[in-house]
């Protein structure tokens, strides 16, 4: 293929003409490919441009490398003369486009506009009405307010009294042996988590609501009624809590008074020989308004209640239902007949051993004085504490004693420390109740106790 002018150019592609090219293909070169042993033909491959005489040959990658960058160029030519001639239109219409946005955007805020002005309009032609239901609402929010503040005034409600561990209740029914509760600084009771009455004292705000809430809720009739709902839900929530409250108080009281019939104990008896605190004042009756309600009825009805059990409290602090010792609970001995350990002859054990180590403390399980504080034969150094109403406990076999005769002691104070002295093949605690002077089982004290703690 051959194209002259002035000058001639010839543009020649091997494999086509190969029968053309291996003719004018000098022997000289067919020799070198010889001697090479390269085949002419592979040799040859390839575009040849012959212009003015001058031979200049491109491999098959080259050459469409430049017939694609050519064809490139020609298309980006022709798309940025097109983005030319019509960029006058598209701006024109992306215009137009923005002031139809602007005319809609415009005619939205007039409507959204009249749709105020129309709700500001009802709003103070209701005015009136909303001001009178917001008043009642406020009046109901100060009684709930007042009713909140002397539910606040319990503490057994507010949770000032540290909740029981849920498996605390649990170990000793799973033991199948009940257990004495861990002795404590004061005999009080509480009520399980799960029962405890829980209450917001605060209730909703209800003065200047946002305006942007009764907007929500299609204006000012539903967020009276939203108010009043929630007001409803707190009611509820502080009835639930006093009559939740309320069982648990009567549940209480009728578990504490059947220790002391359990116990055979007189509770009269118990509480005139109660030490009193030192208080005092004028007597005031109590009386309920013509116009109580069921709320102060029964919040009236708990008062009396705790008065109750409070007493019990200080009754029941003279009763020796706790351990002596702090630790799970393990008798080398029980209370009863047993072969004494020395002769090996039948034996009444009038007390219970408790498993210790020497040195670890003795506590007072009651309140109550110290009657005999030192050396006392079998029971070696011994303390023996008046709880009143012919109860009294014993601690014998101690290595150590810290009262003395006289000495007024109270619930869990350490009196002494374990021991092995008197009578004794090891170190341990004899620990006896007595009522009027008679030895008795303490297990049954101290199951009472369980059943206080369970309760």
């Amino acid at each position: 293929m051959s194209f002259r002018s002035g000058h001639h150019t010839d543009l020649h592609h091997h494999p086509q003409n190969h029968a053309r090219q291996s003719a004018r293909q000098p022997l000289g070169q067919a020799a070198s490919a010889a001697q090479t042993g390269q085949h002419p033909q592979r040799a040859q491959s390839g575009y040849t441009l012959l212009h003015a005489g001058k031979q200049v040959r491109f491999g098959p990658v080259v050459f469409w490398i430049v017939i694609g960058t050519v064809t490139l160029l020609g298309m980006w030519s022709a798309a940025t003369a097109t983005y030319f001639a019509f960029r006058d239109d598209v701006l024109t219409r992306l215009i137009a486009r923005q002031a139809e946005m602007q005319y809609a955007y415009e005619d939205r805020i007039a409507e959204l506009r009249a749709k105020v002005d129309r709700t500001t309009s009802r709003q103070l032609l209701d005015q009136e009405q909303f001001d009178q239901k917001l008043e009642q609402i406020i009046r109901r929010q100060g009684t709930l307010e007042s009713r909140a503040t002397a539910l606040g005034a319990i503490p057994d409600i507010t949770g000032s009294i540290r909740p029981q561990p849920r498996g605390a209740a649990a170990d000793p029914a799973a033991s199948g042996t009940p257990k004495p509760s861990p002795i404590s600084n004061t005999a009080v009771f509480v009520a399980p988590p799960d029962r405890e009455a829980r209450l917001e004292s605060r209730v909703p705000v209800v003065v200047n609501p946002p305006a942007s809430k009764f907007a929500k809720n299609q204006g000012v009739d539903n967020a009276i009624v939203r108010l009043q709902n929630s007001l409803d839900q707190v009611e509820g929530r502080q009835l639930a809590a006093l009559s939740s409250f309320e069982d648990r108080m009567e549940f209480r009281m009728r578990r504490m008074r059947g220790v002391f019939t359990d116990l055979g104990l007189d509770i009269g008896e118990l509480a005139a020989a109660t030490p009193r605190s030192a208080m005092g004042g004028p007597f005031v009756p109590v009386k309920l308004p013509a116009d109580a309600g069921p709320f102060e009825r029964q919040l009236y009805r708990i008062n009396v209640t705790r008065a109750q059990v409070e007493r019990l409290n200080r009754t029941l602090a003279l009763v020796p239902y706790r351990k002596p010792v702090i630790g799970e609970v393990e008798f080398t001995s029980g209370f009863g007949v047993r072969s004494d350990p020395f002769l090996g002859r039948p034996a009444m054990h009038t007390g219970l051993d408790f498993r210790a180590a020497t040195g670890d403390p003795v506590r007072a399980t009651a309140n109550g004085k110290v009657a005999s504080s030192g050396w006392a034969g079998g029971y070696g150094r011994m303390v023996e504490i008046d709880h009143g109403n012919g109860l009294s406990t014993r601690y014998g076999h101690l290595s150590e004693i810290n009262v003395k005769v006289g000495d007024s002691v109270r619930i869990g104070q350490v009196i002494g420390t374990v021991g092995s002295t008197g009578r004794s093949t090891g170190p341990h605690l004899h620990y006896e109740t007595r009522i009027d002077g008679e030895a008795v089982d303490p297990q049954k004290f101290l199951r009472a106790g369980v059943r206080l703690s369970a309760g």
